[in-house]
């Protein structure tokens, strides 16, 4: 257990392994802030289906051999996002239809794009790296960081700011209609806000794996908490002791980041649904 401290204190030290850590936060923090409002309004997988955009935008950015390739998939990831709302409102396409549509189709054609082209010598690791985001969130840069920095800030200044529309979108989009709120734009809002946090998440946990950021730490605390307020900070803290609880075991067991951190969530959920039996 000792020599198990001091691998972790020694890692501690490192950079990378701080940038790790910061970026695991904020980009917990803002998962949870609207996985809540995903999860009651039953658009969970919002995230899934932009993740899947998100691995293709990533493909396109790499066969263009860009160096930083966050530009340009946030730009593709939120016109998708968009374009799913838009879709999700035909009443020919329904929503689960047109996320299976978009994503299905971004997954193909990025997974294509990288076979044919070969931007790099290892298609396979590359893949897997995007998928399940094996170790690209310990080789973070410093400029990876301050621009998760921002874009987090950005990300909880609009849900706090906005948090009455949020509220009112969430439960009721007819009533908020009613008096005055535009149900629409909040919803697009809301989207754009998701496709954000998609892009961030994909460093830390991969794009198969982002939905689990955002639906489990807002299931746990519905497992205890009822109102709208306290599952929210229930849910923040979670995800950020899950995420941080999944980097530092990552570290000591030498695991993939992702997928610990998921597991973390699981287990954090079973102990909440358990509570909330016992609370009952």
């Amino acid at each position: 257990m000792a020599d198990l401290l001091s691998k972790v204190g020694l890692y501690l030290s490192y950079p990378f392994v701080q940038y790790a850590l910061i970026v695991g936060v904020l980009i917990s923090l803002c998962s949870s802030l609207l996985g809540v409002t995903l999860v009651l309004k039953r658009f969970s997988f919002i995230g899934d289906g932009l993740s899947h955009v998100a691995f293709g935008a990533m493909s396109i950015a790499a066969v263009l051999k860009l160096s930083n390739d966050m530009p340009l998939t946030l730009l593709i990831t939120i016109i998708c996002a968009v374009l799913l709302l838009r879709t999700g409102q035909n009443t020919k396409i329904k929503g689960d239809a047109s996320i299976a549509m978009i994503s299905v189709g971004a997954l193909a054609v990025g997974y294509l794009l990288m076979n044919i082209f070969e931007p790099s010598g290892n298609i396979s690791g590359d893949v897997c790296s995007t998928l399940f985001g094996s170790t690209s969130i310990l080789t973070l840069s410093e400029l990876d960081v301050w621009l998760c920095v921002i874009l987090s800030i950005i990300v909880a200044a609009v849900f706090i700011f906005f948090y009455n529309k949020i509220f009112s979108v969430t439960f009721d989009e007819s009533f908020a209609e009613a008096t005055g709120t535009r149900a629409s734009l909040y919803n697009l809002l809301i989207a754009v806000v998701i496709a954000v946090i998609i892009v961030l998440a994909m460093n830390l946990v991969g794009s198969l794996l982002i939905s689990a950021l955002v639906i489990f730490p807002a299931l746990s605390a519905m497992r205890v908490f009822k109102s709208f307020k306290s599952v929210t900070v229930c849910s923040a803290a979670l995800s950020v002791g899950c995420s941080l609880s999944g980097i530092l075991l990552s570290v000591a067991f030498e695991t993939p980041v992702g997928s610990t951190i998921v597991a973390v969530d699981i287990a954090v959920f079973f102990v909440f649904m358990l509570l909330g039996k016992l609370k009952r």
